[in-house]
């Protein structure tokens, strides 16, 4: 695994390591957004990882599609973050905050401002939610307005500005898995006929202009963004995904890094490597039968200059030092999939380490 401990550059960011923990909602924040003590100690306890990408993060109140996930769009949320990002360098770890916006993917009983979704036209997403009631199916969203859609890439650069103040080491956007960003990209999900909507260079121009405003605001140098091409996620159709994802690329300013969520699609993967011409990080999966991201899988997509860094996701859930465990040979831990979301420290901070103690 030697490839995996070579150090990296993203942008500003020096890695000790090329080992990224993904981004995964956990949902241990306050009812209000803010971030705890109890979250600060799960990100410490995996700040071995060359670098961590944070949980979805709300830059709004409109943008909060879970039940207890954190927001970084007011004074208190910004300030409750610095105990996690404090915790995280204490232990000598880099931490950058995803910025997700949910669009149309939530429910009015999931939190306290029981607000309406919004998305780029008014369509439902299939499928149902987990609330506090059962299982509800999705409501039909509303349509934001050209003046609400200049709000929203606003207040994506006040939570970037807010990531940046409460101590994070750059910001990643999220612009994949069925979200606000990935809604407007995709056809079945945009139907807009003004400047927002139609051709691709349209069902676009959201993303571009949401991730220019952010670079703008904090350094492209610490900006980076993730994408899941083909991915069908949350009810998204990419009806024309190779030249939607071709379009972006090459419209996409200078960053940090690009992220790409792959979605046993390598061949187009290889594409979006090819024609980024800066860092790259993956979460490789090539092939649904490979399942979660391994040791071998990510050593050999260093090998074969895939990525400069690799994601793991659920072995970082049970395994806070994962990568100790990786560069000793050791066994991982079994995670329980009963406590990934909400809940206190049980399933959360109580893996043991390889000394069988916990934080």
């Amino acid at each position: 695994m030697k490839k995996l401990f070579n150090t990296t550059h993203l942008g500003s960011l020096k890695l000790e390591n090329k080992i990224i923990m993904a981004p995964m909602s956990r949902n241990r924040a306050t009812n209000d957004g803010l971030a705890t003590d109890l979250m600060a100690t799960y990100y410490a306890q995996r700040a071995s990882a060359g670098m961590i990408i944070s949980e979805g993060i709300q830059p709004s109140v409109q943008g909060q599609g879970f039940m207890n996930s954190p927001g970084l769009h007011s004074k208190q949320q910004k300030e409750s973050w610095r105990k996690v990002t404090h915790s995280v360098h204490n232990e000598g770890g880099l931490i950058v905050a995803q910025l997700m916006h949910s669009g149309r993917i939530g429910h009015p009983s999931l939190y306290e401002s029981a607000h309406q979704s919004v998305a780029p036209s008014a369509i439902a997403a299939k499928g149902q939610t987990f609330t506090p009631n059962g299982m509800q199916d999705y409501l039909p969203p509303k349509t934001l307005s050209q003046n609400e859609i200049k709000k929203c890439i606003q207040d994506f650069v006040l939570a970037a500005r807010n990531a940046i103040d409460a101590g994070f080491d750059g910001v990643e956007i999220h612009a994949g898995n069925g979200f606000l960003l990935h809604q407007f990209m995709a056809s079945n999900t945009n139907i807009r006929t003004d400047a927002y909507g139609g051709s691709i260079e349209n069902r676009n121009r959201f993303v571009i202009e949401v991730t220019q405003a952010v670079a703008n605001a904090i350094g492209a140098d610490k900006t980076g963004i993730r994408i899941s091409p083909n991915n069908p996620y949350n009810d998204i159709e990419e009806t024309d995904s190779e030249a939607l994802y071709n379009n972006l690329i090459t419209r996409l300013p200078k960053l940090a890094f690009l992220h790409v969520m792959e979605a046993n699609n390598r061949e187009q993967t290889l594409k979006i490597r090819h024609q980024w011409q800066g860092p790259f990080i993956l979460n490789p999966h090539k092939t649904q039968e490979e399942g979660a991201v391994t040791p071998e899988i990510a050593e050999q997509v260093l090998k074969d200059e895939l990525a400069e860094a690799v994601c793991f996701g659920s072995l970082f859930i049970a395994n806070p030092d994962l990568v100790n465990r990786i560069k000793v040979g050791a066994p991982f831990n079994t995670f329980d999939a009963g406590t990934f979301y909400g809940g206190d420290h049980r399933g959360y901070t109580d893996y043991p380490n390889l000394m069988n103690k916990t934080a």
